[in-house]
């Protein structure tokens, strides 16, 4: 059994990651902890894991996170990086659900999270967890930064065009939305229900701190840098991420086999047929990402259509997937939840 505990267990990423743990075949939940939840049973605080999870939350200084296989931190950003160094030390591999070690350049960190990174070294050691990508990086590492939601479902839907090289990757556009649990478990006007229901808005169009992450990942693919323009919107639902994706063709391919063959062994990026059109809920609590193709006009753009659950395959359901692969597992062990209709 690997044995696993949780900092920062009362988010809604954190409570994402108790509920897809508890189902897990393979998984010892050993601590959850919170400062301001320290002692309160977990169930009391999330009714929904009554009978699935009989701890308490406990303070970080005296949770037996040193004796964990794997630390998941669901925390604020600047948070894994201040404690993930003796972690290491200690012999614990390490899944950051937060930005800490994402982007390479700490530069470019610090200038769009506002603080000075407290272990750039570990930035360099960290592997970006994206399966699709890196799965046997994935599978040797000690640090694992789990990509941001909006990055995923971007990257996801750009990569097979950037990889083959028959778009202009100079301008791509990004037209992303995100339901409000995106925003995270915490009181701010903007979201609240009488804020968010019934409206719709785009927000960080002069820049969002996603823009870097997604911007590193392409160029990799690419073998240079790219241009992108990124415009996220904040939706009136809870969970979801639609990204509608611009890209012009610059060399013709056969588009649809090119994805079909790409993620033809990929088990959570599903491409639709010609002509689909994806849909949030078609996604719901599943750890997958559905990918439609489209050339309106047959003209020279190709618009991409990626949807995925932002806590599932955004979050929580990734960190698990790159725990399993790092852990010797089939990747897809304790993933296989069928989305939730309605």
């Amino acid at each position: 059994m690997i044995k696993v505990g949780i900092v920062g267990g009362t988010g809604y990423t954190g409570v994402e990651l108790l509920r897809l743990l508890a189902q897990h075949p393979e998984v010892e939940l050993a601590a959850i902890t919170s400062r301001g939840e320290a002692g309160t049973a977990v169930a009391d605080m999330f009714p929904s894991l009554r009978g699935r999870v009989q701890l308490q939350f406990s303070d970080p200084k005296d949770a037996p996170l040193d004796r964990c296989d794997v630390v998941f931190f669901a925390t604020p950003n600047g948070v894994a990086m201040q404690q993930t160094r003796a972690l290491l030390d200690a012999g614990v591999r390490v899944i950051d659900l937060a930005a800490d070690f994402r982007i390479k350049d700490i530069g470019i960190w610090e200038k769009w999270y506002g603080m000075s990174h407290a272990a750039p070294d570990l930035v360099a050691e960290a592997v970006y967890g994206l399966p699709e990508v890196n799965r046997e990086a994935i599978r040797k590492a000690r640090l694992v930064a789990n990509p941001g939601c909006y990055p995923t479902a971007t990257q996801l839907g750009f990569l097979p065009l950037v990889e083959a090289g028959c778009v202009d990757v100079g301008y791509l556009v990004a037209d992303a939305k995100s339901g409000v649990s995106g925003a995270g478990r915490k009181a701010e006007t903007n979201i609240l229900f009488s804020e968010a229901s019934d409206n719709f808005k785009a927000y960080g169009v002069q820049g969002h701190r996603h823009l870097p992450e997604i911007r590193q990942g392409l160029a990799i693919a690419a073998g240079r840098e790219v241009g992108l323009t990124f415009v996220p919107h904040l939706t009136p639902m809870i969970r979801g991420i639609h990204a509608t994706l611009y890209a012009r063709v610059t060399r013709e391919e056969d588009f649809q086999a090119l994805f079909e063959q790409r993620y033809a062994a990929e088990p959570f990026v599903d491409v639709l047929p010609p002509k689909s059109h994806p849909d949030t809920r078609s996604v719901r609590a599943a750890n997958t990402c559905r990918i439609a193709i489209h050339r309106p006009q047959g003209g020279e753009m190709l618009v991409i259509l990626s949807v995925i659950d932002n806590l599932v395959k955004g979050a929580a359901g990734q960190a698990v997937q790159n725990m399993n692969l790092m852990h010797g597992l089939d990747e897809c062990t304790g993933l296989g939840q069928v989305p939730v209709l309605p």
